[in-house]
Formats: structure tokens, sequence, C-alpha cells
């Protein structure tokens, strides 16, 4: 990395900043031992879902971090860190970088902040089985669905019912 001066330190930092906070997950990673190729196939990945993976420098990535949701994890910026940042679904950011991290093992997940709450490796890999945003709520509405079918069921075989009884009274009535 290239020195930058006081001007583009302040432009980082507040760049970083304010993706922190419309962050709805953020996961630190070890990217030593990964070649430009290898960290540009990481990037392509993650931008093929609307992510972002940043190489930043650990005193700016603290000083942005102060006042955001991922102030909570300012212990996992030593060393080198790679920070992966997810907008939209914070289990397909998860996802993603945890499927990376198999492919090629020198990828080291250190943990990440999810919806404000620091989360450690383990808490990331339960985190991955979860199904997407989108799954979840099509199982809501199925589920909230399902009473008020059961109901419109119920009305409609007492109406139905209710109007058998009638045509038998009629026809009783009329012999």
């Amino acid at each position: 990395m290239r020195k930058l001066n006081k001007e583009e330190k302040i432009k980082v930092v507040s760049e970083l900043q304010g993706k922190f906070q419309k962050a709805k997950g953020v996961i630190f990673t070890d990217y030593r031992g990964l070649n430009v190729e290898e960290i540009t196939g990481l990037r392509n990945n993650l931008r093929s879902a609307s992510l972002e993976y940043k190489v930043v420098k650990n005193t700016l990535a603290k000083i942005a971090a102060e006042g955001t949701p991922v102030s909570t994890a300012k212990d996992s910026f030593s060393g080198p860190v790679g920070i992966a940042i997810g907008y939209d679904d914070p289990v397909l950011l998860v996802k993603k970088v945890l499927e990376y991290s198999k492919t090629n093992e020198k990828l080291q997940i250190r943990g990440g902040v999810i919806e404000g709450s620091a989360c450690t490796l383990d808490a990331l890999k339960t985190i991955s089985g979860l199904p997407s945003r989108e799954v979840l709520l099509s199982m809501l509405a199925g589920v909230m669905q399902s009473p008020m079918s059961t109901f419109a069921r119920l009305l409609n075989a007492t109406l139905a019912r209710f109007v058998y009884a009638i045509e038998a009274l009629k026809q009783k009535r009329g012999e």
C-alpha cells in the first residue's frame, strides 16, 4: 500500500464510515497469502452479489468504526485486514465469504458484525445455515396465510352445510 496524505486519509475514513453506517453485515478477514489474482477473484465473486471487499489500513478502519455498529468489533483490526461489506442481506454476505474461504484456505475469517452484533467465526457459520431473507419472508407469509385460509374453509363449510340443510328442508316440505 502506498502512503496516503492527510486529505486522502480523511476521505478514506469518511467513505468507510458511511459504508459501516449503511452495512447490515461486515466480515473481517486475514488475506495474507492471497495474491492479487485471488483477491480480485474474491472481489468479483462478492461484487456479483452486490457485496464489497476492501483492504484498508487498520488505523483508518478503527477511526472509521467509531460511532458505527462496527465499533463493537474493533479488536478485529489487527494485522492485515480485509473487510467484506453487505448492505442488503447479511446472510448472503456470510455465505459468499465462507464459500470462498472453503475454496481458498488462505483467506482466514476473523469474525464480523451482523446487524450491529459482533460475531465469532462459529456464529458466522451458524448464520450461513439460515435461509436467505426472501425465503424467510415467504415462509412467514405462508405461516400467516395458513390460519386465514383455514378460517375461510371453515366458514365456507358452515355455509355449505346451511345451504344443504335448507335444500333438504325444501325437498321434505315439497313431498
